[in-house]
């Protein structure tokens, strides 16, 4: 196995024990996912799930990094720094790093050229050099700007990722995928690079606005939803015991904290699975397994972006609509039966209620399609379902139009 998913716990004295999960309080519990790929690659790295984790970050950072590592730039916003930037900064300079904090604004649109260069010409200032390193702090629009300008910067300085939204934990801060978006599309600028580490708190999770929950757990529905029946139940009955609505309250409890650990967990687990075995996303491949399939509902959530030029929606909640709309034509061309759509539909519903969609014109979405980075020569790729944990990658050109946009208005204009 070249994935691994270990669940430690500390005792007072820190030193690891290996127990039965069962009988350990959550606040003591630590999930350490480690991700290593073929061994012709010489990236591999530790994602640490756990609650309080954020007290400890110096300690995180000094046993990932060199010991020549000097300086850190804490890429973050001015929200997420508000409520965790202290903490973080305050624990890397306790270990001894010199510390500086770049804060971007706070939205997709902000994920574009121009904070991109912001960023750089900071790490410039502060002189940083190749054995620095740069610490995204924040949701999924910090971590890809972050990892993207780490990556360019001196052709590449370590990059650790600190994920504080659910969509990004289980999703963006995995993967290596990093980039910036653009008047031609989302996303089409951008490197594959790998973190150094990630660290997950999930006591972040508490001060997120509900729809950045429904936007998390939309990605989350996304993923059961191609990865195994598992995974898609295991997350519908996180949903149905746990409401949305009142999601802060949980927090007290033990075990909602060991069932969020779990999930976080399982997710993580599935999404760097298909990592680890098609990090590039290799253009031949339309096997089940293909990283292709991570963008089950991505092609519609991304055009709803685009053309509501990134102030609409969330991206998960754009995500939210892509997976019913794939899972429509997916019915609609006979592939996926009824009652595996109304299942679809009706985990999609735990997650909240989703922006409006029912005023955006049908032909200016199709029309925005023609930008998704997706598009195999001169065909755009859908992943569809034949059962729930059963993906299938299909050309448009083997769709019908009519269906495609029949699918769309059902969707979308209910």
């Amino acid at each position: 196995m070249l994935l691994r998913l270990l669940l430690i716990f500390s005792d007072k004295t820190g030193a690891p024990k290996f127990k039965n999960p069962d009988h350990q309080n959550a606040n003591q519990m630590s999930r350490l996912l480690q991700v290593k790929f073929p061994p012709a690659h010489p990236k591999r790295y530790e994602i640490e799930i756990g609650e309080n984790k954020l007290k400890n970050c110096g300690a995180w950072a000094t046993k990932i990094l060199s010991e020549t590592a000097k300086k850190i730039v804490v890429i973050s916003n001015v929200k997420v720094f508000a409520l965790y930037g202290k903490t973080v900064e305050e624990s890397l300079k306790g270990k001894g790093f010199e510390v500086f904090v770049f804060k971007m604004p706070d939205g997709e649109r902000y994920k574009n050229f121009r904070v991109l260069q912001n960023a750089l010409r900071f790490c410039g200032e502060k002189n940083l050099k190749r054995t620095d390193t740069v610490l995204a702090l924040g949701g999924g629009v910090v971590g890809d700007l972050a990892g993207f300008a780490a990556a360019v910067y001196l052709r590449g300085v370590a990059f650790l990722q600190v994920p504080t939204t659910l969509l990004a934990q289980i999703d963006s801060s995995v993967g290596g995928k990093t980039a910036i978006n653009t008047d031609f599309g989302k996303n089409l600028i951008g490197a594959f690079y790998q973190p150094s580490g990630v660290l997950i708190d999930v006591g972040t999770l508490q001060t997120l606005p509900r729809r950045e929950l429904t936007a998390g757990f939309c990605e989350a529905v996304k993923q059961g939803a191609i990865a195994d029946r598992k995974l898609f139940n295991q997350t519908a009955d996180f949903l149905k015991n746990y409401s949305i609505n009142s999601f802060k309250t949980h927090f007290a409890k033990t075990k909602f904290l060991e069932d969020l650990q779990k999930l976080i967990a399982a997710q993580v687990a599935f999404k760097a699975q298909i990592v680890k075995g098609d990090e590039r996303e290799n253009s031949a491949r339309v096997d089940a397994q293909s990283r292709k399939i991570l963008n089950f509902g991505h092609t519609v959530a991304h055009a709803l972006e685009k053309v509501t030029d990134y102030r609409r929606f969330r991206h998960g909640e754009a995500v939210g609509y892509g997976i019913l709309v794939a899972a429509k034509i997916s019915n609609n061309i006979g592939i996926f039966d009824n009652d595996e759509l109304g299942l679809l539909d009706d985990t999609v519903r735990l997650t909240g209620n989703l922006p409006k969609a029912d005023d955006i014109e049908i032909e200016t979405l199709v029309k925005a399609f023609a930008f998704d980075k997706k598009a195999d020569g001169e065909s755009l790729q859908w992943i569809l379902l034949e059962a729930i944990g059963k993906p299938k990658i299909f050309q448009s050109r083997d769709i019908s139009d009519s269906v495609i946009k029949s699918s769309l208005e059902e969707i979308l204009k209910k």
